[in-house]
């Protein structure tokens, strides 16, 4: 294939000297708002769509609890946490992730698992997905990737050719890949999956103590995935199957129910551990730091009404309290600033006044005017921080400790030097039943089978990297493999 020899400019005509890598405080310090090329990628992309999400555009919702199971204030000072048997409300949104809003339910995809809990001290939330890794490791790459999964520009399709390009071309990929393509990928209701904050977060406790942590939300119904032949017939004739699923399920009285557990890794281990622990291609290894039961989550009430509550929900990983903090996971840092921003574009500037969205503890801000301000607008108290009117003001006790920073210059730091692209794919592919790796060979050869030979070749070199089965098996699928 042709080389471009046209220079990738910003929309101001400026060169784009790295297109990989988001600027950075060293090679795993936190982004840098400098880094105009990254915010304006990520608000552009934020306004592709009128009115309806870029992706996660399909879903369905419904409200619920969290209860405490587990004392866990030795982690983090967080209220929600503060005591076992506390209940917290909350709600859920699950989503297809690539699709249009009619797109069917059992798209092969990673589906959405974004919870908003109304916390003491404000909304909290948590906007994971069904694997508890991503395609990229670096924000810069987010809006390529997708439009790689999105329609061909010229014929308006989805393009087999465009994906395996992208992916064959950003090894990173390979774990989700590899997730995607296993049953996992086509999971046979919302209540049948787990989720996952896949993100590395902070637990701060009441001494000021810092540790990383994981969410995982492990389904109390059982994981079931259907054949890629089921979620294909499902598509055409039941497209909205998940979304009737929950639905009903609620309104029956059989609540799905989930329970939530961590895994903690003390601050200090994050310059030793085998892999990069702020890396969203990679897993903690659950032998290194085990899985602590913390609460259990219920979705017992549907909505009254779609639009009102389930379209105009909210979600953005900005969103944590006092005892919940953020990490130098690049992707993250991303996000905090994308999600907010997308909101504000799709909903207004207001949209945390929506009922959906409102807080259940009292709020103290300055925002004043914007569109959709249907409440008294604060009235007449001043709109200015400091004041001599009895305006709200800050509060130092609730400061974070100061966050590690790694040494080094800011710059565009290429987070694919590590080569490990690989290895935990492998393992994936390695604690695979005989059966479930011969589902993810088929599922991989249907998908790949119109993509031209070169992409082909690219990616079964990054399936043999894995493993060498992997790649013979998927080579030997296409027509393309020899001897072995």
């Amino acid at each position: 294939m042709a080389k471009s020899k046209k220079t990738l400019t910003t929309s101001s005509g400026a060169p784009v000297d790295d297109n990989q890598n988001s600027l950075s405080a060293g090679p795993r310090g936190p982004l840098v708002m400098e880094d105009h090329v990254l915010f304006e990628k990520m608000a552009t992309f934020n306004r592709e769509r009128i009115p309806e999400r870029v992706v996660h555009a399909k879903g369905a919702g419904a409200y619920g609890t969290l209860t405490v199971t587990t004392d866990i204030t030795q982690y983090t000072k967080a209220k929600i946490f503060s005591a076992v048997g506390k209940t917290t409300e909350c709600f859920v949104r699950f989503s297809t992730v690539g699709g249009e809003s009619g797109s069917a339910d059992t798209a092969r995809d990673p589906r959405g698992f974004a919870i908003k809990f109304y916390t003491d001290e404000g909304n909290w939330d948590l906007v994971g997905n069904n694997t508890p890794v991503f395609f990229i490791r670096d924000p810069m790459k987010f809006d390529n990737f997708i439009h790689s999964q999105k329609r061909c520009p010229q014929r308006h399709v989805k393009s087999p050719t465009m994906m395996w390009d992208y992916w064959s071309l950003s090894p990173e990929s390979l774990h989700q890949v590899t997730m995607l393509f296993s049953d996992r990928g086509t999971p046979q209701s919302y209540r049948h999956m787990n989720g996952y904050g896949s993100h590395t977060f902070s637990l701060i406790n009441a001494e000021g103590k810092r540790v990383w942590v994981k969410f995982h939300i492990k389904t109390e119904q059982g994981t079931a995935c259907f054949t890629d032949a089921e979620a294909n017939r499902l598509a055409g004739t039941d497209p909205d199957h998940s979304i009737r699923d929950l639905f009903d399920a609620i309104e029956k009285a059989n609540f799905p129910r989930w329970r939530m557990h961590v895994q903690i890794m003390p601050e200090e281990d994050a310059a030793t551990y085998y892999v990069n622990p702020f890396d969203l291609t990679k897993v903690w290894r659950h032998s290194d730091y085990p899985l602590i039961e913390v609460a259990t989550l219920e979705l017992n009430r549907n909505p009254s009404n779609y639009f009102a509550e389930v379209e105009q929900a909210a979600f953005a990983p900005s969103n944590i309290v006092p005892g919940i903090g953020f990490s130098p996971d690049k992707v993250l840092q991303g996000r905090i600033l994308s999600y907010t921003d997308a909101q504000r574009y799709r909903l207004g500037v207001n949209h945390e006044s929506l009922p959906v969205n409102r807080p259940q503890c009292p709020v103290h801000t300055y925002h004043r005017d914007g569109a959709m301000r249907y409440d008294d607008n604060s009235g007449n108290a001043p709109n200015y921080e400091p004041n001599s009117f009895g305006g709200p003001h800050e509060d130092p006790g609730y400061r974070q400790p100061p966050a590690p920073l790694e040494g080094g210059a800011v710059d565009r730091y290429d987070q694919r030097q590590d080569g490990d692209d690989f290895c935990q794919a492998g393992d994936l592919y390695r604690v695979m039943s005989a059966e479930q790796q011969q589902e993810l060979i088929d599922n991989i050869v249907a998908s790949m089978e119109t993509v031209p030979e070169e992409i082909q070749r690219r990616q079964i070199g990054h399936f043999t990297k894995a493993d060498a089965d992997y790649g013979g098996r998927v080579a030997d699928g296409l027509g393309l493999g020899g001897e072995r």
